[in-house]
Order: C-alpha cells, then structure tokens, then sequence
C-alpha cells in the first residue's frame, strides 16, 4: 500500500526537483530555488529528511523491530544505493565521452572531475569502487551510502543509550570542524565534497527531531517560540548572503571553520541557519496542503520514490548541462530542459509506483 501524502515526502519531492535545477548551473530557473535566499540548499534538507525517514525503519519505542531484521534492512538499503551510485556514475562518464566525441571537443572529458576517469583510467576506476574518487554533482549518493552504513549504530544507540547519541555525533562534528578532520579522496588528491563525519549530524537530528522522546520532544513542545526565533535568523542571514555581507574570511580566528560558511563541513553558521530554516518550512506545509494539493500530491509521489527519481534526475542535469554548453541557453532552451526534466521525473515515480502495485 502506498503511503499517504505527508510532509516528510513533500519536501522530500520539492528538494529532488531544487537538486534537479540547481545541477544544471545558470539555467534561468535556478535563480528560484530557495538557494538564492539561503545559506543552505536541498542537501541539507535530504539528509535531515533521511533522518527523518529512519524512524519509521527502527519501530515505534513500544514494538522496536528486531534488531537482525533492521540490520538486514538498513544494510541492504546501503548496498542498494551503492549500486545506484555505480550505475549513474557510469552512465555520467559514457555520456562525457559521448559529447566528447560528437561534439569534437575533448574538453568534456576533464568535466566535473572526471578526468582522471580517462587519462589514469586504473587507478581512478578502483577510487570509483571505493568511493574515494567522485565526480561532481554525483557526490551526493556516496555520502548516502555512508549514512546508511552508520544508520544501524543510530538506531542501536537510540534503542539502548538515546542520551548519548546526540552527544556522540556533536563531538564528531565538532572535532572535524575545529580540526578540519575530513575523508580524503583518491587517486586525485582532495577531500570528499560533502564530509561524512559533518553531515552525519544532520542526519542524526533530522533522527532525533523525529521522536517524540528526547530533543525532539523538547522541539515540538516549544515549536512555537522556536519559530519566532527562527524569522530573526533566516531573514538576516538570507539578507547578508544575498548581499554578500561577509567578514574577510582570511581575518577570522581559529579555527576558522568555525566562522566561515561552507557547505562541505557544513559549518555551524550554515547548520543553525539551516534548523531555523526548517522550522518555519515546517508551519508552512498546512498552509500549502490547503492552498496546492495537486502539488502537493506530485511532489509527495517524486518524494516516495526518491531513490529512482534523484538517480534519473542527476543523468537528465548532466545531459542538460552538455546541451547548454553545446548549444547555449535562454529561457527557451531552460525551459524545454527543466519542463521536459520534470515530466521524465514524474513518469519515473509513477513507474516505480505501478511496479510496486503490481509487486
């Protein structure tokens, strides 16, 4: 049985789409995702709503699922979305050398990061495998797979000691933060865009938010009062990011990060920018419920089969960024790609539901 509309899969929905129009760079609708007028973008919201999801895997607190039976389950959802990884990733680099070939431009072939794909091709291809080697805006999934493979010490630690598990990932965070602690890549030298050990934080409290008991409770006990404090902090950070309103980030003191916005150790002026956001996100959803259901009911359909919808929507904003780079943009090109990109979004969620009906 399909689930019912609700808000977690809304915007669930609405961050696959933002992450569908923001993956193809300077498109003329990309200036209308809530990026723009944030410090934090779709990402953060799809991890917190993983989070979020994992308490419907773990149980309710008075009929747990067994502990086999969700290890099973969480473990095989990592494997799962690691195979989707390796699939969209080969199909990134074969579209890559396609456009290098048809459009005799071998420019493409050092596109996103994929170079080393082709001139080191040994090397590159087992970082592919381990993971330690990604190519740009196919980044998301890796940190997915991790997430996934922490998921049953969330659910364990929660089960047995819950005071500790927020305790636990803070720390983590903090210290690669104020250490600039981070996963390395590899053959090309670098570090993961998005950095496990920080962004397993949202993951966690988008977890903890979702519970009745603990700091979650305490969120919807006082919601209201939180929501007030949120406006202050979303609308003066958003004004400061549109203006660019920043301090000299070579004049700020250690440890830096700390201070600074960054997206890849999700520093904690971007992370209390972004739970602020979410708070007023969250009183939101009544109003749009009643205002647009049919949107609603969309974006809750991409939501409930975000795995298939987000691994076909990176493929068709990769395709699209070739388009726009071989034959220019403009609001009518933008438009055919990102209307056509929906559709094709759309009728992949409505197959995934037909076969899961027909399952």
């Amino acid at each position: 049985m399909l689930r019912q509309v609700n808000a977690v899969d809304f915007w669930r929905g609405y961050a696959l789409v933002a992450i569908f129009v923001n993956h193809i760079p300077q498109n003329f609708y990309e200036r209308f995702t809530h990026k723009n007028f944030s410090l934090s973008d779709s990402a953060e919201l799809f991890v917190f709503l993983a989070g979020w999801s994992l308490r419907h895997v773990v149980g309710r607190p008075e009929d747990p699922r067994p502990i086999s039976d969700l290890l099973h389950r969480l473990f095989g959802r990592a494997v799962t979305i690691y195979v989707a990884q390796m699939a969209i990733a080969l199909l990134a680099i074969a579209m890559l050398a396609a456009a290098a070939l048809l459009l005799v431009n071998p420019l493409f072939l050092e596109w996103h990061n994929a170079a080393a794909i082709f001139y080191d091709p040994v090397r590159a291809h087992v970082g592919l495998v381990l993971l330690s080697h990604q190519l740009g805006y196919f980044n998301i999934l890796p940190l997915y797979v991790v997430l996934m493979m922490i998921a049953p010490f969330v659910a364990i630690m929660h089960r047995y000691v819950p005071e500790l598990l927020l305790p636990v990932s803070i720390s983590i965070y903090l210290a690669s933060v104020v250490f600039g602690i981070t996963v390395p890549t590899w053959p090309v030298e670098g570090q993961w865009f998005f950095n496990p050990l920080c962004w397993q934080l949202i993951y966690v409290l988008g977890f903890a938010m979702s519970r009745e008991r603990g700091a979650g409770g305490w969120v919807k006990r006082n919601i209201g009062w939180l929501r007030i404090a949120a406006v202050p902090i979303v609308v003066v950070l958003g004004i400061m990011g549109w203006f660019n309103l920043w301090w000299d980030p070579t004049k700020v003191p250690e440890p830096r990060l700390l201070f600074l916005i960054g997206k890849t150790f999700v520093t904690p002026i971007r992370l209390i920018q972004f739970l602020a956001l979410i708070a007023l996100m969250s009183a939101a959803y009544p109003y749009i419920v009643w205002a647009l259901p049919s949107l609603v009911s969309f974006l809750s359909r991409l939501g409930r089969n975000s795995l298939p919808v987000f691994c076909v929507g990176s493929v068709l904003s990769l395709a699209g960024q070739i388009i726009r780079f071989a034959y220019g943009g403009g609001l009518l090109v933008d438009t055919l790609l990102i209307g056509s990109g929906i559709v094709v979004l759309s009728l992949v969620a409505w197959l995934s539901e037909w076969r899961s009906r027909k399952d």
